[in-house]
């Protein structure tokens, strides 16, 4: 692993409302094969900048240039009358990877748990991205007995 990265994380803001929106783009892409519509991600991605209930951005930044990210969205759980964080929309730029950088950013997002009494970090994997379960697994999460189910509702 290349640890010579002058890497940093902090907080999405308002400034990297456009690399955020590239990297979600790009990884809809690379992930699902699918375009999403650049004006409803723009205004995804800045409903939460701008709104921390929806949801906080981690950016990761090489040399000060955006080369990854990541959402964390949150669950109360009434069972244990604690927080769970939620992990989403993880990318890294396909030249940064395999050199900390998710690394980074789960390590700050677990400092940030434990200030925050957070009980759990959760995120879901799609079942065919297996080099990212390895990441996740190497990191210390492991496979939950849950299992995801969904319906989409029209609006």
């Amino acid at each position: 692993m290349n640890t010579d990265l002058d890497l940093t994380i902090t907080q999405g803001k308002t400034s990297d409302i456009d690399a955020i929106v590239r990297f979600q783009a790009d990884m809809a892409m690379e992930s699902e094969g699918t375009v999403l519509d650049k004006d409803t991600l723009t205004n995804g991605v800045t409903a939460a900048i701008n709104d921390e209930q929806r949801g906080i951005y981690l950016v990761a930044r090489a040399e000060g240039k955006p080369i990854g990210s990541l959402m964390l969205t949150r669950e109360w759980s009434d069972w244990n009358n604690q927080w769970y964080w939620w992990i989403q929309s993880v990318y890294v730029m396909p030249e940064y990877r395999k050199k900390g950088v998710y690394k980074a950013m789960y390590a700050t997002l677990k400092d940030m748990a434990q200030e925050n009494g957070v009980s759990q970090i959760r995120l879901y994997a799609d079942r065919t991205n297996l080099s990212a379960q390895q990441v996740y697994q190497r990191l210390g999460m492991r496979e939950s007995h849950y299992l995801m189910f969904e319906e989409t509702i029209s609006i």
